[in-house]
């Protein structure tokens, strides 16, 4: 038996989600389903990051365990040919029989894009979130400050959360404009239900003039999520990758071996 380490990138438009649920497909569902078709076992893989429906992702890693002789680096281009367009494992390793995506210390890296113009554009409706007033990102930057560092986000994260642990660390918030779009780009030790969405709908109401950036800071403090900004659109949202501890870092670029 050998586990089998998977980074996979996805467009989660057409899917509920990474994990399982009844009501509709997951990313999690299809990957399951192809992988057990090719191994001939029940396969049931374990990812590191629940993506929400519509979220998108560059990096997400799973594992899985097989007796599969497949050689682990080949796993990559054996289950792509088996995957909706939609949906890439861009490299495939062995790793240790312990190792466990959820239980490694890491840094994970999100995104969230934002369209700033008057009207959408319908070949980045997928891929960004339309805010058709204008958005100050000098003050959206300035309060993204007060969110660096070891805070207790509350009121940053959905209030159906079922964890009691509300403190979490963020590394970096960076908020940068190329032209109509911006991104909102955070990196952190791990986040809560929403938290990311929360934090750029907070962001985008600083943009807009309806919060000082001062006021960022006061809303932490609260503790209510009734305090922060609505929940960002799940489309602007993308996982860029995730960094181990070990150094490993997910990344977009599909291995090729002894190349």
């Amino acid at each position: 038996m050998k586990r089998i380490k998977l980074t996979v990138a996805y467009d989660g438009t057409n899917y509920c989600g990474w994990q399982v649920q009844p009501n509709g497909i997951t990313i999690e569902e299809v990957l399951n389903k192809k992988l057990s078709r090719l191994t001939g076992e029940d396969i049931h893989i374990i990812g590191a990051s629940r993506t929400d429906s519509g979220v998108h992702a560059l990096g997400n890693v799973a594992v899985f365990d097989t007796e599969s002789t497949i050689p682990p680096e080949r796993f990559a281009y054996a289950v792509n040919q088996r995957l909706p367009e939609d949906i890439v494992i861009v490299s495939s390793e062995e790793v240790p029989a312990d190792w466990h995506p959820r239980y490694q210390d890491c840094i994970k890296y999100y995104e969230y894009h934002i369209l700033n113009r008057p009207l959408p554009d319908p070949l980045r409706r997928l891929t960004t979130s339309h805010v058709s007033f204008p958005l100050d990102e000098y003050k959206m930057q300035e309060a993204a400050n007060y969110l660096i560092g070891t805070h207790d986000f509350k009121s940053f994260c959905n209030i159906r959360t079922n964890t009691e642990d509300t403190i979490r660390t963020v590394y970096g918030l960076e908020v940068t404009r190329n032209g109509d779009e911006i991104t909102i780009s955070i990196r952190g030790n791990g986040f809560l239900y929403n938290m990311v969405r929360i934090i750029a709908g907070t962001l985008i109401r600083v943009g807009r003039g309806f919060y000082q950036p001062e006021q960022v800071q006061e809303i932490l403090a609260t503790k209510e999520r009734t305090e922060a900004g609505v929940t960002a659109p799940p489309q602007g949202l993308r996982l860029v990758k995730i960094q181990y501890s070990s150094g490993t870092c997910t990344d977009t670029q599909v291995h090729v071996p002894n190349e």
